[in-house]
């Protein structure tokens, strides 16, 4: 999938929030709720979103001396990635569901940041059996222990979607109830995106 379609010119007072795609099998359904929430999410002017696909980071499995949270990563590949993530305020994962988990993938590309997404929150689009719920609480626990604040509202797309829009031409436009939830998943994660980001700013000694 392109991104270069989904980045916009920076702007100092947005906050600037990354939407990634999780999987990178070939086939993959993940483009077409990126795609769908990316079009609503950039149609507001609080925030700026861009899409970022592991595609585009063929990061090799951790095989660093240490945790990047104590040294430096050395593949090129995970450094750029890690810049790349590192330049967001916020995230969603739009993410499969692969045996009660998230994509092996994702994990990996995660155990490769260190601070770069310390402090700055994160939300979730689910998909497969039950919606990928079971991924997005293991995403929860993984983004705990990285200081990244994980969001209660959440888009859960469940195997009868997908399969109405995969077998019968349906679009994400034509179930009502995960266009509704868009809305206070977005208006929470730009206000934490906010408040963190701010957080983030204060001066040193005003830090926990």
């Amino acid at each position: 999938m392109s991104t270069e379609h989904a980045i916009e010119p920076s702007t100092p007072s947005k906050p600037h929030i990354g939407i990634v795609i999780s999987t990178t099998r070939p086939g993959r359904f993940g483009d077409i709720p990126t795609q769908w929430i990316f079009d609503i999410a950039r149609k507001r002017d609080d925030a700026q979103f861009e899409i970022v696909d592991l595609r585009d980071y063929p990061i090799p499995f951790f095989e660093e001396k240490s945790s990047p949270a104590h040294i430096p990563i050395e593949n090129a590949v995970a450094k750029r990635w890690a810049e790349r993530m590192a330049s967001f305020d916020g995230y969603i994962f739009v993410t499969a569901e692969y045996n009660h988990g998230p994509p092996a993938v994702l994990k990996n590309a995660l155990d490769h940041l260190g601070l770069e997404a310390s402090r700055k929150p994160a939300t979730f689009v689910g998909y497969g059996g039950v919606g990928g719920a079971r991924a997005v609480e293991h995403l929860r626990h993984v983004l705990a222990e990285m200081h990244v604040a994980s969001l209660k509202h959440t888009i859960h797309i469940c195997a009868m979607e997908m399969l109405g829009i995969l077998r019968e031409g349906k679009s994400m436009a034509d179930f009502p109830f995960l266009n509704q939830g868009t809305k206070p998943m977005l208006d929470d994660l730009v206000w934490w995106a906010n408040t963190l980001k701010a957080g983030r700013e204060a001066p040193e000694s005003a830090r926990p």
